[in-house]
């Protein structure tokens, strides 16, 4: 009775794996129970290779699954732009894992805070106040500009002390990358003292990417209770140590701040400054919660991290292309030659009259292609991809990567 018992259970779970979760999603490679596919990708890493073989195997839409979540990868231009871009708001959610990402987050920092892993009211609140901040901050004005040419300054002289010595270029590209987020963020600038405290946490931060890019990262977020096992413990200690130290970092410059501020000035010099500005307005109306210290701490996280990686790993892809491709070198030496001179700082006035650079720029960021697989979104009601019939709350990405490596 117990070998029939068990076999009938064991038919029902793998018509359930290979049959019934899988019959309205489009085809893709069979997951595995627990990982999904996630073993492809450890056996392809960082998994470009993966999504390409996948994508000629069952087309530009198919189903890549991520532990027990389904997502529907889209990996073409025209199927992209018409999903993303002319239904932009049918494919505008942001996709959670739910009871893991909620379990890891609780564990981890209390709870759900920033503004990446946040949704609803939380995540609108604080994503509005940034950008307002940012802004006036000038992000999208002259005074931006004129910070980061005062960087490219630095940074010019810095690598002319070097000339004649091996350079670590990944290094001084990330000295002037920080140094223009901790503007924004803090107030000051990189460099000397403070520069042996910077390359401490930029060399956290690579490690912490490092490990949330492995396969296992992501098998420990769906399920939480593997930290108990050595390796996952040890996974996990790590993630914990890099976020402690980061939080110390903050709190530094938070408790720095609250010493020094006028709360009675109408501007604020960084993003701490107007967050706790906004936070004591927003006390003294009864709102303890939702511009709270831990929520800082996390907001700071986020935009410290968004704006670090992508920029500099980006510049350094630029330079191994670069040097790889003498004739496009030449070329764009010509062009800077001809219309700035080497009088002045290019300046985005400019960008109209260089349109071969435009091109290098733009071939670069094609090229150096940085996310291996792109953020997933989340369906806001039924829609229809391809001859596909999703319902709401379907997972989606628009797999970037194929697209810009694509033959057509």
């Amino acid at each position: 009775m117990m070998i029939e018992l068990l076999i009938l259970l064991t038919m029902l779970y793998a018509f359930y794996e290979f049959y019934w979760k899988r019959r309205h999603l489009p085809p893709g490679p069979t997951p595995l129970p627990f990982i999904g596919n996630l073993h492809v990708i450890f056996r392809h890493e960082p998994g470009y290779s993966a999504f390409e073989m996948w994508r000629k195997q069952y087309g530009p839409i198919y189903t890549y699954w991520i532990g027990s979540y389904p997502f529907v990868m889209i990996s073409d231009y025209k199927t992209i732009k018409e999903t993303f871009i002319k239904d932009g708001d049918a494919f505008s959610g942001k996709f959670q894992f739910k009871e893991p990402t909620m379990a890891f987050r609780a564990s981890s920092i209390g709870g759900e805070y920033g503004v990446v892993e946040t949704v609803g009211q939380m995540w609108r609140d604080h994503r509005r106040f940034a950008i307002h901040v940012l802004r006036d901050l000038g992000l999208s004005k002259d005074i931006m500009e004129q910070r980061i040419l005062v960087e490219i300054e630095a940074m010019s002289e810095a690598l002319h002390t070097m000339r004649d010595k091996e350079i670590e270029i990944q290094d001084v590209f990330d000295v002037a990358v920080g140094s223009v987020i901790n503007q924004l963020l803090f107030g000051y600038r990189f460099h000397g003292e403070n520069l042996k405290e910077f390359r401490q946490l930029k060399s956290m931060m690579s490690s912490q990417m490092k490990d949330f890019s492995y396969p296992s990262a992501f098998i420990m977020f769906n399920y939480p209770w593997l930290r108990i096992l050595p390796y996952f413990k040890g996974l996990w200690n790590r993630i914990y140590l890099y976020r402690n130290a980061f939080y110390s970092f903050f709190d530094r410059q938070i408790e720095a701040h609250q010493k020094e501020i006028d709360y009675d000035a109408d501007d604020s010099k960084d993003y701490v400054e107007a967050f706790l500005k906004e936070k004591r307005r927003r006390e003294a109306n009864g709102d303890m919660e939702s511009f709270s210290h831990i929520q800082l701490q996390n907001m700071c996280l986020d935009l410290w991290f968004a704006g670090m990686e992508t920029t500099s790993n980006t510049l350094s892809w630029g330079v191994v292309y670069l040097l790889n491709n003498l004739h496009v070198q030449e070329k764009l030496h010509a062009e800077l030659d001809r219309e700035i001179g080497s009088g002045r700082p290019i300046t985005m006035s400019d960008r109209n009259n260089l349109p071969y650079t435009n091109a290098v720029i733009n071939e670069i960021q094609r090229m150096a292609n940085l996310l291996p697989m792109n953020l997933p979104h989340e369906t806001t009601c039924p829609v229809q991809v391809g001859k596909w019939s999703l319902p709401a709350h379907t997972g989606v990405i628009a797999q970037i990567s194929n697209v810009l490596y694509d033959d057509e």
